[in-house]
């Protein structure tokens, strides 16, 4: 069910925590990234900062033209992300448990309906942690390059 362009896309992810908002943006803008698309489970929180939902849609129109997108097909739930948090579980049942949730959640057919694998749009996943490794906007990234053939970039 793999889509390939000829010419392939990037895929981007980022960590905002431990980035200050000039950082992130100028990242994002020397990227090129068109469309931010927001995979965290809670997005609206006064700890958020400068990346609390509203006001990052905001900035990232105003300050560096690019779409804002939440998708919470992308977001792992809140029993998985708690049971992670309190190291109930391992980062490989995180992991395994995370592809149950995206196949459940039909994450590929999502993605080629609703996500283009043209050049001239450049994706950039957001999450809190600073590394992708254990993060599972790594794992949605993959499954992006996995339907599109896309090169994963990480910020």
């Amino acid at each position: 069910m793999t889509k390939k362009n000829s010419t392939p896309a990037k895929i981007f992810t980022i960590g905002f925590t431990k980035k200050g908002a000039e950082t992130f943006f100028e990242l994002l803008e020397m990227h090129g990234i068109t469309e931010l698309i927001d995979v965290r489970l809670y997005n609206n929180t006064q700890l958020l900062g400068f990346t609390k939902a509203p006001d990052l849609k905001f900035f990232l129109k105003r300050v560096s033209s690019i779409d804002y997108r939440h998708d919470l097909k992308f977001t792992p739930t809140k029993e998985l992300l708690q049971n992670y948090q309190e190291k109930l579980i391992t980062w490989q049942e995180y992991v395994e448990e995370f592809e149950k949730i995206m196949q459940a959640r039909r994450i590929v057919p999502h993605i080629l309906t609703n996500y283009s694998d043209s050049p001239e749009v450049r994706y950039c996943l957001l999450c809190t942690e600073v590394s992708a490794a254990n993060c599972h906007r790594r794992l949605v990234a993959e499954k992006f390059a996995e339907v599109f053939g896309m090169e994963i970039v990480h910020l």
